[in-house]
C-alpha cells in the first residue's frame, strides 16, 4: 500500500523530471459517478448557504474544499455497510462539486446586497442567472490556464488549500479518521449560535470602553464562526487584520473625537449631529467606513499593480501554450492531462456573452440592448483578465487571501466611469455597474477555487476534464440555493443592520454612489488610501490591514483570538509533525464552526421569514451584572473544546 503523496508533490521538478501522482495515469478507477454527484451537490448547498451568511455578517468567506472533502470521505465510508466501496478519485470529484458553491457565495455577497440597500430588490431568477454566468465564465477561462499554472508551475505555486486537500484525501485513503473534528465543529457552532441567536441568553458582543481615549471601545463579537475563521487564517493575517481594526477604534475615532470636541457644526458627511453627540458606532458609520473604503480600494489596486508582471507573463505563456496545444492536437494525452476541449471554452464564453445581452432582466432595469451588450462585453473582458490574476494569486497565498474585493472595486470603477460617460445615470447606471461587478467577482472567485481543486486533482491523479465538468455542475446546481439563502436573509433581517451589516456590499455601494452621485467625502477616502500606501511601504500586507480598518473591531478581534489560539497550539507542539497535525485538525474544527453557525443562522432566518418575527429567546439580562462574565466563560469553554479537538487529532492519524 502506498504511504502517501510523492516527495515531488512539495518541490519544483527538475528539467526532464515528471510528477508521479498517487493514482497513476495508467489506472482508471471510478471517478465521476452518481454517488459523487449527489454528495457534492448536497454538501455544496449546505456550505454555500453557510458561507453566504458568514460573508454577510463578517465580510469574510473561507475555502470549504477541505471540510467538504472530509465529510465526503465520512459519508462514503458510511455507505460501505451497503457493500459499495469508494475510490479516492470519487471523493475528489465530490469535493470539487461541493466547494464551488462557496466561491459563488463570495461573489454574490460582495455585490448584490447593494441592490437591496438601494431598494432595487433583484428577483431570484436574476440573481441565479448572474451567479451562473459568473461561475461558468470563471471555470471556462481557467481551463486553458491549467497546464501552465498547475503542471508547469508545480512547486513554484504551492496552492495551499489544494495541497492540503490532497493530503486529507490521501491520508483518508491509507488510513485514519479526520471527519470527526468537522462534525464536532458543526455541532459546537450550531450550539453556540443557538445560545446567542435563538435563546439569546448571551449578548452578541462584549464592549469595553478604554479610559483616557474619548469615544474609543474594544469590542469582541460572540461568534464561533469568526473564532474558527481566525484559526483558519492563522496568527499572521489575523494579527494584521486586528491591527487595522485597532487603528480605527483606538486611534482614528479618538482623534476625531478630540479634534471635533469644540466644533460648532457637523462634520461632513454627517448633516445633523455634532461629533461630541455621536456614539462610537455612529462615528464609525459616518467617517471610518469611508476611510476604510479608501484603504480597501487602494490596497486592492496596489495588489493588482504588483500582479501586473504576473499577468503579462501568464498571458504570454498561456498564449504560447494554446498554440502548442493546437499544433500537437493529434498527440495522445494521458488521462491525467486531459482538459475539456478549447472549443468548449470559446463557444461557452460566446453563449454566455450573448445570453447576458439578450436576456432583458439580467442587468436589472436596463432596457437598452446596446447598454446590455456593452455590459456583457465588459463582463467578458474583466472576467478573463481577473480570472488569470486570481488563479495565479491563490497559488501563492490561498483562496482565503484572494483579493476579490480589490478586483471588484477595479471593475466597478471602470464600468461606473464608462456608464457615466455614456450618459447612463441614476438607478439604471448603478444597477448595471453592480451587476457587472457581481459577475466578474464570481468569475474571479470561482477561478481561484477551481485552481485549488485542479491542484488537488494533479497531486492525486484525477482526470482534469472530469473535475472541470464537476465545477460546471457545482455552479449550476448550487447557484439557486445560495441566492435563495441571500434573499431569505434579507427578508428576515435586512442588510446593513446589526445582524447582517453586509460590509463588502456596503463598500461596493459606496464606491458606485461616489462616482454616480459625486457623494464620496474625498478627504476621508484619501486618508484611507494613504493608510494603505503606508502599510505597503512598511511591508505590511495592505489588503488584510485595510480590511481590518474597514470592519468593526469586534469582528477582527474575535478573528484575532482564533489566530492566537492557533499560534499557541503550534508553539506548544513537541515536534513539527505534531504542530502540523494541530494546525490541520484545528482547521477542520474551525471549518465546522463556520458551517454550524452559518447553517443555524440561515435556519433562524427561515423561521423569521415564515413566522414574521425572530425567536424571542430568554434574554441575556437573566444574569444581571454578571452576564458579560457568563458570556466570556462560555466563549472560553468553546476555546477549550477547540484546543482539545486540535490536540486530539494526532493520535487518530498515527
Amino acid at each position: 500500500m502506498k504511504k502517501g503523496l510523492s516527495s515531488k508533490a512539495f518541490r519544483p521538478l527538475s528539467d526532464g523530471e515528471t510528477y508521479d501522482p498517487f493514482v497513476p495515469a495508467s489506472e482508471s478507477p471510478l471517478e465521476f459517478t452518481a454517488k459523487t454527484l449527489v454528495a457534492g451537490i448536497i454538501f455544496g448547498i449546505l456550505f454555500g448557504a453557510a458561507n453566504a451568511y458568514l460573508g454577510l455578517y463578517a465580510g469574510l468567506t473561507i475555502s470549504t474544499s477541505i471540510p467538504v472533502a472530509v465529510m465526503t470521505v465520512a459519508a462514503f465510508r458510511a455507505l460501505r455497510v451497503l457493500g459499495r466501496e469508494s475510490t479516492i478519485l470519487e471523493a475528489n470529484i465530490s469535493q470539487t462539486i461541493g466547494s464551488a458553491s462557496s466561491s459563488l457565495a463570495s461573489g454574490i455577497i460582495f455585490t448584490l446586497p447593494a441592490l437591496f440597500l438601494w431598494g432595487l430588490d433583484p428577483t431570484l431568477v436574476q440573481m441565479t442567472m448572474l451567479a451562473m454566468f459568473g461561475g461558468l465564465l470563471g471555470v471556462l477561462f481557467m481551463i486553458p490556464l491549467r497546464r501552465f499554472l498547475i503542471e508547469r508551475e508545480h512547486g513554484n505555486l504551492p496552492y495551499p488549500e489544494g495541497t492540503a486537500c490532497a493530503e486529507v484525501l490521501v491520508a483518508s485513503e491509507i488510513g485514519g479518521s479526520r471527519a470527526k473534528n468537522v462534525f464536532l465543529g458543526l455541532g459546537a457552532g450550531m450550539a453556540f449560535k443557538f445560545l446567542t441567536g435563538w435563546l439569546k441568553v448571551i449578548r452578541p458582543d462584549i464592549k469595553i470602553p478604554i479610559p483616557f481615549l474619548p469615544k474609543s471601545q474594544l469590542m469582541m463579537a460572540m461568534s464561533s464562526a469568526l473564532f474558527g475563521v481566525g484559526y483558519i487564517l492563522g496568527p499572521r493575517i489575523a494579527t494584521i487584520m486586528v491591527g487595522g481594526g485597532l487603528l480605527s477604534w483606538l486611534v482614528i475615532i479618538p482623534a476625531i473625537a478630540i479634534w471635533g470636541a469644540d466644533r460648532p457644526i457637523p462634520l461632513y458627511p454627517e448633516q445633523d449631529l455634532l461629533i461630541p453627540d455621536m456614539e462610537p458606532g455612529e462615528l464609525w458609520t459616518r467617517y471610518i467606513r469611508y476611510i476604510g473604503a479608501g484603504a480597501v480600494g487602494a490596497a486592492g489596486i496596489i495588489t493588482l499593480i504588483k500582479s501586473i508582471p504576473t499577468m503579462i507573463e501568464s498571458f504570454r505563456i498561456g498564449a504560447k501554450q494554446l498554440r502548442t496545444r493546437v499544433e500537437n492536437a493529434g498527440i495522445t494525452i494521458p488521462r491525467t492531462g486531459q482538459d475539456l476541449p478549447l472549443k468548449v471554452v470559446g463557444i461557452g464564453a460566446a453563449i454566455i456573452a450573448i445570453g447576458m445581452a439578450a436576456v432583458p432582466f439580467v442587468f436589472g432595469p436596463i432596457t437598452s440592448f446596446n447598454l446590455r451588450l456593452i455590459a456583457a462585453i465588459l463582463v467578458v473582458i474583466f472576467a478573463f483578465f481577473f480570472v488569470t490574476v486570481s488563479s495565479r494569486i491563490v497559488g501563492l497565498v490561498g483562496v482565503t487571501s484572494n483579493p476579490t474585493s480589490g478586483m471588484t472595486i477595479a471593475t466597478l470603477l471602470g464600468t461606473s466611469s464608462l456608464f457615466l460617460a455614456l450618459g447612463f445615470t441614476g438607478d439604471v447606471g448603478k444597477a448595471a455597474a453592480i451587476t457587472v461587478g457581481c459577475v466578474v467577482a464570481i468569475a474571479a472567485s470561482i477561478a481561484g477555487d477551481t485552481s485549488q481543486d485542479l491542484k488537488t486533482g494533479f497531486l492525486i491523479g484525477a482526470t482534469p476534464r472530469r473535475q472541470q465538468r464537476g465545477e460546471l455542475i457545482g455552479v449550476l446546481t448550487s447557484a439557486v440555493f445560495v441566492c435563495l439563502a441571500v434573499i431569505l436573509l434579507d427578508k428576515a433581517y435586512g442588510f446593513g443592520g446589526e445582524e447582517l451589516p453586509a460590509p463588502q456590499a456596503t463598500l461596493m455601494k459606496l464606491v458606485i454612489e461616489g462616482i454616480f452621485d459625486n457623494a464620496l467625502p474625498l478627504a476621508l477616502v484619501g486618508i484611507g488610501a494613504g493608510i494603505a500606501v503606508l502599510a505597503h511601504i512598511l511591508r505590511i500586507p495592505p489588503l488584510p490591514f485595510a480590511v481590518g480598518v474597514y470592519l468593526p473591531v469586534k469582528t477582527t478581534f474575535t478573528v484575532f483570538l482564533g489566530g492566537l489560539l492557533r499560534l499557541y497550539m503550534e508553539k506548544r507542539a513537541a515536534s513539527k509533525e505534531q504542530g502540523d497535525s494541530r494546525r490541520e485538525q484545528g482547521v477542520l474544527f474551525g471549518s465546522g464552526l463556520v458551517g454550524g453557525e452559518g447553517l443555524l443562522g440561515v435556519g433562524i432566518a427561515a423561521v423569521v421569514f415564515l413566522k414574521g418575527e425572530a425567536p424571542e429567546g430568554i434574554g441575556f439580562e437573566w444574569a444581571g451584572a454578571a452576564e458579560p462574565f457568563v458570556a466570556l466563560a462560555v466563549f472560553l469553554a468553546l476555546g477549550y473544546l477547540f484546543a482539545k479537538s486540535a490536540m486530539g487529532g494526532r493520535k487518530n492519524n498515527d
